[in-house]
Formats: structure tokens, sequence, C-alpha cells
């Protein structure tokens, strides 16, 4: 039998939960940037080798929430644990033990699943280092074992891995092999989006940033895919800084987008941007809703 299962991956936002999972999984699923709040919903990820599968879920960096899309995330978190064979708890090279972590840490004492702490960004550090951070959790017995990585350039990530698969149960693959997503083309085409606005605009626009296709269709010849997309922001002034001066900045987010869709989708890529103001979108249940944030 094959060792399969569902490994949640959490922590604080900017850990690299992200960068870890897509090294993986060999593929951009899920967006980066340093900006909080870059993962919004769960997102399932695929691991596929010839005696193993594992169901990544790449959950939003737990925080407290400040509005209704922030409960969303949060549940999202929260729910990813219940399903976990495994939990990957990302901490960085950090030397103490901050608010948000202590956190997340008072919710892993009641999760019955094995967790594995992994300190992650080992390449910022002197080696000698990784033990005084290991030193920080030696009394939260809860936790089952310790791995220095660096999800950046690799380091530690093997390892990992190998211990992932000997935590996992046996039993039946869960989806096809040639699967490294539950998510659709749309949603991965959306997340393309946001992650080069999240990268491109000032801090304070990007939280208030969401991205809808409103639609996808080859062209006739079928080298093309035409994309047409609108990026929805909370605020009148807002939108005149993602439209830039004569539309310099959307042209620059379309631009990098495109590049990348490109990759993902392995073909040509039209992609059209418009911007549009919703506002104060993440305040409103429904509009959290509509957004796909349940």
């Amino acid at each position: 039998m094959d060792k399969t299962g569902f490994v949640s991956v959490i922590g604080r936002p900017n850990v690299g939960k992200s960068t870890l999972l897509n090294r993986y999984i060999g593929e951009k699923i899920s967006i980066i940037s340093d900006k909080p709040q870059t993962t919004r919903d769960k997102i399932k990820l695929i691991y596929s080798d010839e005696n193993s599968q594992i169901v990544f879920l790449d959950t939003p960096g737990m925080q407290k929430p400040k509005n209704k899309l922030g409960d969303s995330m949060l549940r999202a978190s929260k729910g990813s644990l219940s399903e976990a064979d495994l939990v990957l708890y990302l901490v960085d090279t950090s030397n103490f033990i901050g608010e948000k972590d202590a956190e997340i840490l008072n919710i892993l004492k009641d999760i019955d699943a094995k967790i594995i702490l992994v300190i992650n960004k080992i390449d910022e550090i002197p080696k000698e280092n990784i033990l005084e951070i290991i030193s920080l959790y030696k009394d939260y017995d809860f936790i089952d074992e310790f791995i220095p990585i660096s999800a950046t350039t690799g380091e530690g990530t093997d390892i990992l891995l190998e211990r992932i698969k000997e935590n996992l149960p046996e039993g039946p693959r869960y989806y096809p092999d040639d699967f490294i997503t539950d998510r659709s083309e749309r949603f991965i085409v959306e997340e393309i989006i946001r992650e080069k606005a999240l990268v491109n605009l000032r801090d304070e626009v990007p939280h208030g940033i969401n991205i809808e296709v409103e639609s996808m269709k080859e062209s006739k010849d079928g080298n093309t895919m035409i994309i047409t997309a609108t990026i929805y922001v909370e605020k009148d002034s807002h939108k005149g800084i993602v439209l830039g001066k004569g539309g310099s900045m959307v042209r620059k987010i379309r631009v990098d987008s495109a590049e990348d869709i490109k990759t993902f989708l392995d073909m040509n890529v039209n992609l059209e941007l418009w911007v549009k103001v919703e506002k104060n979108w993440r305040e409103k249940d429904n509009k959290v809703k509509y957004f796909g944030y349940e």
C-alpha cells in the first residue's frame, strides 16, 4: 500500500509556507509576496510519487481577524487542522516566541495529529543558532519533532519530505497522479494576478484587492488563451493607484501576470485587466462569500 494522507501547513504570515509547497509541487500554485494575507483561502496541493501521495493543505497565515474576510481566513486555517493526519508548524529564525506564534501554539496543544515544527530560513543564520531556536519550544511537549530547513535554497527539504511520508498512514490515493491542486485554472490565474498586484502596489492598497476572472477562452487557432479579469479595490483613491499614471501600474501588473500565466498554462496569453471599486467589501458577509471565501 502507498503512504497517503493530509498534511496541514500552518504558521503566522510570511514564514515561507507557500515557498515550501511550491518547491515540493514543482509548480507555482500558492502565491508568494512579502505582505500579510497573501494566502486567503485553503488550497490543496498534491504531491505524488511512486510510493506516496501527500495532500498538503496550504492555509492563510494565522492572525487575529480584523474584518469578515479575516474571520473567513481564520476558519480556513483552523478547519484544516481537523482534516490533517500530520501538521507542519512553520516558524522562522526569530530568537523569541511572539504573540502570534503563542496564539498558534495555544491552538495546537489540543490537536490530535502529530506535529512537526519546521524552522525555515536557516540560510539566513549561523548553524549554531538553530539549537537556540529549538530550545525556545522545549516546554511545548505536544511538538513531536523539529526539522530545520530553507525553503528558498532547498536545504533540509528532502529530509522533511521523508519524515512526512514516514508519518502518514497506508491507504488509497485521493487524486489522479497528474493532479497538483484541487483548484481550477481560473482560480490559479486569479491568484497569479493578485500576486503581481501585491508585489507592485503600495502597502495600503493590496489588502483590499480581489481578482475576478470574467472569462477565459481559447482563440480559434487554439494557440492563445484570451482572459478578461477585474481588479476590485475598496476605495476610489485606490483605483487611481492601481491604474497608475497613464495606466502604467495596471499595465505592469498585466505584463507580469501574463508572463506567469503563460508558463502555468503553457500557451500564449492575451490578458485584459479592468479596475473597479467595491467599497469596503472585506467588511460585508455577502461580498466575502461572493468572492469565494467561505
